[in-house]
């Protein structure tokens, strides 16, 4: 439960991470500098993860206090948070960017990206299952989360440069 609200809760903030610059121009004036626009969708879902997925994170015990999570489990739950949060930022740079310049951009936003979470809804979900009431180890689903965090990390800033281009012409 816990995974599926921080999925959503950085769902609700995915359509603004190009958006405004969109607007204002400051997109164009980046695309047109000397930084490369990889570099620039990268910077900008680092950011998202940092004010979303961060927080989220650190707030998880609280929350699992409330779902009565077994205390023991928290440091797992925080770690396996911290580890998948960014794919989750980078997956939604994506889709900001694909639907960067349309009107009602949100459903389809979603509609784009939820499917792309379910990879990370699994193995955080595995991760802290594991940890609290199952014999298995929950290491293993925590380094494929590692793992499709870093994938996200080199691959993510290449689609989105090329949805921005395109988007901006």
């Amino acid at each position: 439960m816990l995974w599926v609200a921080l999925l959503l809760a950085s769902l609700l903030s995915a359509d603004r991470i190009f958006h405004n610059d969109y607007e204002d121009g400051a997109l164009d004036v980046l695309a047109t500098g000397p930084l490369p626009l990889e570099l620039v969708a990268a910077v900008k879902s680092l950011a998202h993860w940092v004010t979303t997925g961060i927080p989220l994170a650190l707030l998880a015990p609280v929350l699992g206090l409330l779902l009565n999570l077994p205390i023991e489990s928290f440091p797992l739950l925080v770690l396996s948070m911290l580890a998948g949060t960014p794919a989750v930022s980078f997956v939604a740079g994506i889709g900001a960017s694909l639907t960067l310049g349309l009107r009602r951009s949100g459903v389809l936003l979603a509609l784009l990206v939820l499917p792309l979470y379910v990879p990370v809804l699994i193995f955080g979900v595995a991760c802290v299952s594991a940890a609290s009431v199952g014999p298995a180890s929950p290491w293993p689903p925590f380094l494929i989360l590692c793992a499709l965090s870093l994938a996200s990390l080199v691959l993510a800033p290449i689609a989105s440069a090329a949805a921005l281009r395109n988007a901006m012409r």
